[in-house]
């Protein structure tokens, strides 16, 4: 529902604002992704709390957060970055008790830690993995900080109902369990209420109401329009704080590695209308080969996959396995692109492009040659081949009296079996490990996984094993169920036998 942008409207909506914000101690957390929307809700309140007398603004803390997933598209990521940086500018000159945040996922969440580190192969509509790490659990987890401390927090979002019918359904469905007139409970966080002041604006109220009022942070609402007006698409990557948030992968507002829809087009958009945006078409272009899709419209990353799960099982569908994590082949693969495509935007025109912390390498490089046993540590090679220069952070990790040459050794000697390679290689580095521990407790559980994992001849052999070992379940299921059948029928021939008696 559209409603016109008024005088009238904006002193309804600060009044409104201004009585919730003095009502009481609870603290506000306001959602903000750089987008039109929530730079409205911003802006209201902000502009509302200043018109309070200074004793009053200080009343209680207003927190804006921002989620960063480390992998959002560059030019929307600089924006904001640098709209946080004047926000807190503004706060402290203004005098109001305007806090901003940038929260990022935990170095085990993130991205690339679990697509290059851990094999978790791209999300997908069926295992959308990405959306908990990267952006609910940051946000869930400062709000709940917030409410641990003050026993209740106020989450003011620029979500309004006419961005889809679903959105309409849910916010309608909470509005019946309002307080106070304006806030709803929030369906996924206790004690947190949500207050969403531009809730019935449509694109154009959004849009009439930025030009018509000026930022109080000092950002460029003009600019912000020139951005949207860039791309095809007219959405943005809302605060997500549950999974039934829809996916943001259709707006620039998101990851630039987004692989939850076929084609990101609003990057597309940007490239094909400025020229100077013309450096992130690598970006585009890896996303696309991580995202490739087959001719039903699914990601086609069967090949790139081991046909074991994470934990080595065998699970099968329709009698073909369901293959797991990226290979060691495909994960070292993509990190040299990575790397590869950071250099091609950084000579086309983005010099200070990081596409991937040093942090996220050096857990990378942990997790495949402690976790995986990886003793051939291969991305310090693949860094310096890359780069060209020196791998920083060499003395990190020691792979033992193991490396390169070892494992290139024993793949020859195991003749390219990568079974036979990782049982050997994974039984050595254990060993290892173990090497000088007084106490060596699980060493033999920790050897039978390994012996499971690599049990098998090849992938074929795999399945068969699954195939046989599924019969040979629902044959022991069947005799158990006969058995009971033939037991109760027995007792109930002695029960006769003894009533006739």
């Amino acid at each position: 529902m559209s409603q016109q942008i008024t005088r009238e409207t904006i002193d309804t909506i600060t009044n409104t604002i201004q009585q919730l914000f003095l009502a009481d101690q609870i603290p506000w957390v306001i959602g903000y992704s750089g987008g039109k929307d929530s730079t409205a809700a911003l802006q209201l309140v902000w502009n509302a709390i200043s018109a309070l007398p200074k004793e009053q603004r200080l009343h209680k803390d207003i927190h804006v957060i921002s989620t960063d997933t480390l992998v959002e598209q560059p030019i929307v990521a600089t924006w904001v970055n640098a709209s946080l940086t004047r926000m807190r500018d503004a706060s402290a000159d203004q005098g109001m008790p305007i806090i901003p945040h940038r929260l990022t996922p935990k170095l085990h969440q993130t991205y690339w830690v679990n697509l290059i580190g851990r094999g978790y192969p791209a999300p997908r509509k069926t295992f959308r993995w990405c959306t908990s790490r990267l952006k609910i659990d940051p946000s869930n987890n400062f709000i709940l900080d917030m409410v641990r401390n003050n026993g209740e927090t106020i989450l003011v979002l620029g979500t309004r109902k006419a961005e889809s019918a679903s959105r309409a359904q849910n916010m309608n469905r909470y509005e019946q369990e309002r307080i106070r007139g304006v806030l709803s409970p929030n369906g996924s966080l206790a004690n947190s209420w949500v207050f969403t002041p531009i809730e019935n604006w449509s694109n154009d109220d959004v849009w009439l109401y930025l030009m018509q009022y000026r930022n109080p942070w000092g950002w460029s609402n003009k600019d912000l329009l020139s951005m949207y007006r860039g791309a095809s698409a007219d959405n943005e990557c809302p605060l997500v704080l549950d999974t039934a948030t829809p996916s943001c992968g259709n707006s620039r507002f998101g990851c630039w590695v987004c692989t939850l829809v076929s084609a990101d087009r609003s990057m597309q958009a940007m490239i094909q209308n400025d020229d100077e945006k013309a450096w992130m078409l690598p970006l585009l272009e890896f996303r696309n080969e991580i995202g490739l899709l087959d001719s039903y419209g699914k990601i086609d990353d069967r090949d790139r996959r081991d046909f074991r799960r994470m934990d080595g099982s065998i699970k099968l569908k329709g009698g073909r396995s369901i293959h797991g994590p990226y290979t060691k082949q495909w994960r070292e693969y993509f990190l040299h692109r990575l790397l590869m495509v950071q250099n091609q935007c950084r000579d086309l025109g983005a010099p200070e492009l990081k596409l991937i912390s040093d942090e996220e390498l050096r857990e990378i490089r942990r997790i495949w040659v402690q976790d995986k046993h990886y003793f051939d540590d291969r991305l310090p090679a693949i860094y310096e081949d890359v780069t060209g220069g020196p791998y920083p952070y060499r003395t990190d990790i020691s792979s033992g009296p193991f490396g390169a040459e070892q494992w290139g050794l024993l793949d020859e000697l195991c003749k390219g079996n990568p079974l036979h390679l990782e049982l050997v290689t994974s039984v050595l580095s254990l060993q290892q490990k173990l090497r000088g521990m007084a106490v060596r407790r699980g060493i033999y559980d920790s050897l039978e996984k390994i012996v499971r994992r690599c049990y098998f001849t090849d992938e074929d052999d795999a399945v068969a094993y699954a195939k046989q070992r599924h019969e040979n379940m629902q044959l022991s299921q069947t005799v158990t169920r006969v058995s009971l059948m033939i037991a109760a029928a027995s007792e109930d021939d002695e029960e006769g036998g003894l009533e006739q008696e």
